[in-house]
């Protein structure tokens, strides 16, 4: 299993066609649930080859000589080449995630006999240098308690971005809500199964998140509830409130009405309060698609057609998402190819809701998009007209039915 704590694995690919290249992505991206991620070969820390190819004699002799980077082989015979971990055709997810967690240990083990080395050299110069050292014994236990408290710090943050939730069936309903009046899991209430986002919460926040990285300055929402302060350099968003309440004033339509003037203020620096509630943050993508998620409450975006096919720009990073019923099977079924929503819901025998709540998430972090021939743009279909021989035989046939009663 890979450690949600670590970055994914950079590994570079040999060998592959085009298509082969791109499907190898999208399986470490979604089963593999990105273990590791496709770089370029002079960035990567693992080469995968697939040795069934033409030019793998050439790619595995090179890269052997090279003994820079640990090998993973794809093939449908074993192989028994030292130095090279086999993973056989058709490439199953445990195998390939022990293949990776074996290449990860080889790292491991080179990483620290490079930092043994490193550490010779280094005490070394330090005890040349000692004598240059002033002797202060302040200086040591401040420079502790600075480290420990980022590390603490760091880790009441990062634990709150690697947070995910996964939902069955049964707590859908409770968590994120319906609207009264409204099934939308019914074919004929579809067209008024949408929402806007710009017509609450959701909407300005996201409005506010474009803002603050085009001008690359922590800003702070202003609204009726509670300031929310954006830090567009750490993709993360600082908010004194917890789900619950979220959740609750996500399904708030916000009109000029009931609420007052939202404003979006500049954040010259962080205060006490924020530097205290270290918990409280969340990172950009997480609190995006939960909020999302809870405005939808089962409708989908009315910017998107039903009838027109949407696609899946690429897998989401589902180990810090609120995962909803058959997310990863509707994920899965928009990367093969652009379906409808009603597709989508038929194709995976499921209720219509679970698609149209995805939708929703996944389109507000821009990962949705709108299928759309080029040929549409360029030429415009011309009208049907009425064959002059069908007319003249449908005009026979009723003459027909006339004298027959």
């Amino acid at each position: 299993m890979k450690d949600k704590s670590k970055s994914p694995l950079k590994v570079a690919l040999h060998g592959m066609d085009g298509r082969t290249n791109k499907m190898m992505v999208m399986y470490l991206q979604g089963p593999c649930k990105g273990a590791a991620a496709v770089v370029e070969d002079l960035n990567a820390e693992i080469d995968i080859i697939d040795a069934d190819s033409l030019e793998a004699k050439t790619l595995l002799e090179r890269k052997l000589a090279e003994s820079a980077k640990p090998i993973i082989a794809l093939s449908l015979q074993e192989l028994t080449f030292e130095n090279i971990l086999y993973v056989k055709k058709p490439v199953k997810v445990d195998d390939m995630l022990f293949a990776l967690s074996e290449a990860a240990a080889i790292l491991s083990v080179k990483k620290r006999s490079s930092n043994h080395v490193n550490s010779n050299m280094e005490n070394t110069a330090i005890r040349q240098s000692q004598s240059l050292i002033p002797k202060t014994e302040n200086v040591l236990p401040s420079v502790k308690d600075q480290v420990k408290k980022l590390t603490t710090d760091e880790q009441k943050k990062t634990s709150k971005h690697q947070t995910a939730m996964q939902l069955d069936e049964g707590k859908f309903n409770s968590y994120i809500g319906s609207i009264p009046g409204l099934d939308v899991n019914d074919p004929k209430q579809f067209t008024a199964a949408t929402y806007n986002p710009k017509q609450y919460f959701q909407g300005y926040v996201q409005s506010a998140l474009m803002v603050a990285e085009a001008k690359k300055q922590v800003m702070c929402l202003n609204s009726s509830w509670k300031p929310l302060i954006i830090f567009p350099h750490n993709y993360e968003i600082w908010l004194d409130a917890d789900d619950k309440q979220l959740r609750a004033f996500a399904s708030v339509v916000m009109n000029k009405i009931s609420v007052p003037a939202i404003t979006l203020t500049p954040v010259e620096s962080a205060t006490s309060s924020i530097q205290k509630d270290l918990e409280k943050f969340h990172s950009k993508d997480a609190f995006l698609w939960k909020l999302a998620a809870w405005t939808s409450k089962g409708r989908y975006p009315d910017a998107l057609d039903i009838h027109r096919p949407v696609f899946l720009k690429h897998w989401p990073n589902f180990t810090r998402l609120v995962i909803t019923p058959h997310a990863l099977r509707i994920a899965a079924l928009l990367i093969a190819s652009p379906r409808t929503l009603p597709e989508i819901a038929d194709i995976l025998k499921i209720k219509p809701q679970y698609v149209f709540v995805f939708i929703s998430a996944a389109y507000a972090l821009g990962l949705i998009g709108q299928a759309k021939r080029k040929a549409d743009e360029i030429i415009q279909p011309s009208a049907i007209k009425k064959s002059e021989q069908q007319g003249l035989l449908n005009r026979i046939i009723g003459k027909l039915s006339l004298n027959k009663s």
